[in-house]
């Protein structure tokens, strides 16, 4: 069985992409990859994702939002993507060189204060779209 590849996700807040991400992959194809989550301004995670991974049967309850800072010094990460525009510009450098790929998902920020409907339905949206576009990068990445 060959080592795992460890790919960090990289978001502002590290309250919705990119804990969505870490759960998918960590879920999907955790054969192969182990995924953290960090953000360059973490903040909490949102009780909205929690609410939409539930609903794919991934529980993402326990996780907490952290700051890249805690990465930096990391010698054993393969991968690092950042799946916001924000984090991609304000990205810290690693000591160690890592690989760094960008692939930008809409904020889902904007619909935090919205109805529940609207807002769940967008973060469903950018589930599947990440779910569809993200984990299929990696599993070729193998």
């Amino acid at each position: 069985m060959s080592k795992k590849k460890k790919v960090l996700i990289l978001c502002t807040s590290n309250s919705c992409r990119s804990q969505m991400t870490e759960g998918l992959v960590n879920y999907e194809l955790s054969d192969s990859w182990m995924a953290f989550s960090a953000g360059v301004e973490p903040s909490s995670v949102n009780p909205r994702a929690v609410k939409v991974m539930a609903e794919i049967g991934i529980d993402i309850s326990g996780s907490r939002s952290k700051s890249v800072e805690e990465f930096l010094a990391r010698d054993d990460l393969d991968l690092v993507i950042t799946v916001c525009d924000h984090a991609k510009e304000t990205c810290p450098v690693f000591l160690q060189p890592v690989e760094q790929v960008h692939m930008s998902f809409e904020d889902p920020a904007p619909y935090n204060d919205g109805p529940d409907e609207i807002a769940l339905s967008k973060l469903r949206e950018i589930r599947d779209k990440i779910r569809k576009e993200l984990l299929p990068y990696l599993k070729n990445r193998r």
